[in-house]
C-alpha cells in the first residue's frame, strides 16, 4: 500500500491514454476561446455576487471560535488572547488592496499553472499534475478537493444568478413569492430596500428555484458539446464586460468620498478575509488548464489564456470594487447576492440619479449573462475532473464514458449538474463561497509544489512555457496561498478537513482497489 499511494503516472503515459479513441475529446479551442473561458468564470462568479460578502463580511452577533478567521486565532494565541471575533470581517473599501494582493498571488500561481499545462495538456488540471508529480494519494486528495471547489463555486454563483433575476423582475414590476426565489438558509435573513425583514435569519420554508433551473439548463448545453458551449460563452463574456464598464463609467459620477472612510475598517484581518473570499473566483485559471486537452495547440494557447485572463479580470475587479464602495456604505452589501445592481437601485432613488435606473437595467442583463457564463464554465471544469479521475479508474467507469454523438463526458456532466443544482436552492452565497475558497487555494498550493518537483525530476522535458526565477515564484505562490487560507473562518477549515477525511475513506475502501497500481 505505501508503494501504491506514492506511485506516479508518467507524463508520456498520461498523454497516450488521453489519445485513445474511447477517451479522446474533440480538439476545437484556440487562445481566444480559452481566454473567454477564464474570463467567463472569473468575472462572472465574483464581480457581481461574491464581491458583496468580501466587502461587507459575514457578521455575527456572537463571537465564536468557529466563525473567527484562523489568522485571528493564531495571532491571538501568540499574544495570549483568544483571538475570537464576531463573524468573518469584511474588507470594506480596502477590498481594492485585497484585490491587488490576490492579483499578485494569482500571477505567481498562474505562471505555475501555465508551465504544467504546457507540459501536460490533459483534462484534469491540478489533479492530473499531482498524479504526474506527487503520487496517487495526493492526486486523489486534490481531485476530491476540486470536486468540492467547483461544486461550491457554482452553487454560490447560481444563488447570485437568482438574486439578479429577481432584481430584473422587480425592474419590470413583476413580484413573485419570495420563498421560491431565496435560499432556504439565510444566516443574515433577507430585507427589502427599506430595511424591513422579509425573512428572519436562519432557515425558512422555501427553495431557490431560479438557481436550481439555470444549472440544469446549462447541463443540457454542455452535454451537446464544448464548441457550442464555447461559442455561447464568448458572446456572453463580451456582453458582461460591456455591462461592467457601463457600471464603472456611470457610477463614477455618484461616488460619495465619505463612503471611503474609514478605508480599512477591520484592519489587516479584513483585508486578508476579503482577499480569501474573492480568491475563489480565480478558479478560471484552473478551468483554462482543464480545457487543455480540447485545445488545438495547448503548449502555446494555455499559457496565453491563463495570463490574459489574469490581466483582464484584475483590472475589471479593481474598477468595480472602487466604484461600488464609493456608491454605498460598505456594510450595506453584506450578504447581498446582487450587490452591484442593488447599489444602483439604492442610488437611483436619490435626487438627480434617475438615469441610473436605466443603467441598472443594462448592468442587470450583463450580470445575468455573466452568471450564466460563469456557471457554464464551472460545470464544464467539474465534469472534466470527474472524467479524468474515472479514466484513471479512481472513480466508476460511468464517469469516463464519452457520448457517442457529442463526444462529451455526458454522464459526469449530468451528475455534476444535479450535485450543484439542489444545494444551490438551499444555501446562501456567503456560506457557499467560503467552502469553495479553501479548495481553490489548496489546489493552487499543490500545483506550485508540482512545478518544483518536475524541475528536479524531469528537467529536460520540453516546456512550452517556463516559470522564470527558478523555484522562487512557486515558493512565493505557496506562501501567499497559505496566508490567504488563514483568512478563512475556522469552521471552513474544519468542514474542509471533514470532506478530505471522507475522501480518504472512499479512496482506501474503493478507489485504491480499482487503481492500475493496486497489487493484490
Amino acid at each position: 500500500m505505501p508503494r501504491q499511494i506514492f506511485a506516479k503516472k508518467s507524463i508520456d503515459k498520461l498523454i497516450t491514454e488521453s489519445e485513445r479513441p474511447e477517451h479522446a475529446l474533440k480538439k476545437t479551442l484556440g487562445p481566444v476561446s480559452l481566454t473567454a473561458l477564464g474570463v467567463g468564470i472569473v468575472i462572472g462568479s465574483g464581480i457581481f455576487t461574491v464581491i458583496g460578502t468580501a466587502i461587507g463580511g459575514n457578521p455575527a452577533s456572537v463571537a465564536t471560535w468557529s466563525e473567527s478567521p484562523v489568522i485571528d486565532l493564531v495571532w491571538g494565541a501568540l499574544h495570549h488572547t483568544s483571538g475570537i471575533v464576531a463573524g468573518r470581517p469584511g474588507a470594506g473599501p480596502a477590498l481594492v488592496i485585497s484585490l491587488v494582493l490576490v492579483a499578485c498571488v494569482c500571477a505567481l500561481t498562474g505562471l505555475c499553472y501555465a508551465e504544467l499545462a504546457s507540459m501536460i495538456p490533459i483534462a484534469g488540471s491540478a489533479y492530473t499534475y499531482s498524479y504526474a508529480t506527487l503520487g496517487e494519494i495526493v492526486a486523489w486528495i486534490i481531485g476530491w478537493d476540486l470536486i468540492l471547489e467547483y461544486a461550491f463555486a457554482n452553487m454560490s454563483v447560481s444563488v447570485g444568478f437568482a438574486a439578479h433575476l429577481v432584481n430584473l423582475l422587480d425592474w419590470f414590476g413583476i413580484h413573485l413569492d419570495p420563498k421560491w426565489l431565496e435560499p432556504a438558509y439565510l444566516p443574515l435573513g433577507a430585507q427589502d430596500l427599506a430595511g424591513k425583514d422579509i425573512f428572519a435569519p436562519g432557515l425558512h420554508f422555501g427553495f431557490d428555484i431560479p438557481a436550481f433551473l439555470i444549472v440544469l439548463i446549462l447541463t443540457v448545453l454542455l452535454v451537446r458539446g464544448i464548441r457550442e458551449s464555447a461559442a455561447t460563452n464568448n458572446a456572453m463574456v463580451l456582453i458582461k464586460i460591456g455591462a461592467i464598464l457601463t457600471f464603472v463609467f456611470f457610477g463614477l459620477s455618484f461616488i460619495h468620498p465619505a463612503n471611503y472612510h474609514p478605508f480599512a475598517p477591520t484592519g489587516l484581518g479584513g483585508i486578508l478575509a476579503g482577499g480569501s473570499i474573492i480568491f475563489f473566483t480565480y478558479i478560471g485559471f484552473d478551468a483554462v488548464s482543464t480545457a487543455s486537452e480540447e485545445c488545438k495547440k495547448p503548449q502555446r494557447d494555455v499559457p496565453i489564456g491563463i495570463i490574459a485572463t489574469l490581466i483582464v479580470c484584475t483590472i475589471l475587479y479593481i474598477g468595480v470594487a472602487a466604484v461600488l464602495t464609493g456608491l454605498v456604505p460598505w456594510r450595506s452589501v453584506a450578504g447581498d447576492g446582487a450587490p452591484v445592481v442593488n447599489a444602483l437601485q439604492r442610488v437611483a432613488l436619490t435626487p438627480g440619479a434617475h438615469r441610473l435606473h436605466w443603467v441598472r437595467l443594462a448592468v442587470l442583463f450583463g450580470a445575468i449573462l455573466g452568471m450564466v457564463s460563469s456557471i457554464l464554465v464551472g460545470q464544464y471544469g467539474q465534469a472534466r475532473i470527474w472524467f479524468a479521475m474515472s479514466r484513471d479508474r479512481l472513480l466508476p467507469d460511468s464517469f469516463g464514458r464519452i457520448h457517442p454523438r457529442f463526444r462529451t463526458p455526458a454522464f459526469a456532466t449530468i451528475v455534476a449538474g444535479f450535485l450543484v443544482a439542489i444545494p444551490a436552492g438551499l444555501f446562501d452565497v456567503g456560506t457557499l463561497a467560503e467552502m469553495s475558497n479553501i479548495g481553490t487555494l489548496f489546489a493552487f498550493v499543490l500545483v506550485s509544489i508540482g512545478v518544483i518537483v518536475l524541475r528536479f525530476k524531469d528537467p529536460t522535458r520540453h516546456r512550452g512555457f517556463r516559470v522564470p526565477l527558478g523555484p522562487v515564484i512557486p515558493i512565493l505562490s505557496i506562501f501567499f496561498c497559505i496566508l490567504l487560507m488563514a483568512g478563512l473562518p475556522a469552521r471552513t477549515w474544519l468542514r474542509f478537513f471533514i470532506w478530505l477525511a471522507i475522501g480518504l475513506v472512499v479512496y482506501i475502501f474503493y478507489s485504491r482497489k480499482r487503481s492500475e497500481f493496486y497489487q493484490r
